[in-house]
């Protein structure tokens, strides 16, 4: 599959790059796309959550009342569940959502994600280019000649470029990474993945 390489005029620049199929044109595993975005998600989770249990909560452990011929339930003491202020029962605790997913699996689900952007042409090829400082207007500039304003864009670097993410930090819905950095989770929530020349053959060495 070939694209035309653009300038970030948004005009072509003549030269064209050939996407590997292999990489770019599988036949998506849409499991494994599941599965990798849930990995995915459940890292971002902290796990931190925690709710106080009957032995945890300050109160005092008196027998508030005899056991029987009251006419109601039972009680052991002020720290009971089903008292205002008692403990929780089954609480959540402090927890690793993370789990471990294979690697080829994980390499299934991004060329399967890239298939869908290939197939579905949401994928634009950028030349080289770089800002001589952070320029926010550049940047916003350069996205209205793409004709990516308006949409969620992924833009992809071969390596880290600390102007052109400063000058993407403010711009609403546009998100830099690196080739590396590149997760399923971020090509399949963008609308359009833009991918820098050089990223392209980094992306096609690593798979």
């Amino acid at each position: 599959m070939e694209i035309a390489v653009l300038n970030i005029q948004g005009k072509e620049t003549g030269r064209k790059v050939t996407l590997n199929d292999t990489v770019f044109g599988i036949e998506p595993n849409d499991h494994a796309i599941y599965l990798d975005t849930k990995q995915f998600l459940a890292n971002q989770r902290q796990g931190t959550h925690k709710a106080k249990e009957r032995g945890e909560i300050a109160g005092s452990t008196r027998k508030i009342k005899r056991q029987k011929g009251t006419g109601g339930a039972r009680a052991g003491s002020i720290k009971n569940p089903l008292f205002r202020g008692g403990g929780r029962i089954f609480g959540p605790k402090p927890r690793y959502y993370g789990f471990k997913l294979n690697k080829k699996v994980k390499e299934l689900a991004r060329k399967s994600a890239l298939s869908y952007k290939a197939s579905s042409n949401n994928i634009i090829v950028l030349e080289d280019f770089s800002f001589e400082a952070p320029k926010t207007k550049e940047f916003i500039k350069m996205g209205d000649n793409l004709n990516i304003s308006n949409k969620k864009s992924l833009i992809v670097l071969p390596e880290q470029n600390k102007n052109i993410y400063l000058s993407s930090r403010n711009v609403q819905g546009v998100e830099v990474v690196t080739a590396k950095e590149l997760n399923t989770y971020g090509i399949m929530r963008a609308s359009t993945l833009v991918l820098v020349e050089s990223a392209v053959d980094v992306l096609q060495a690593t798979f």
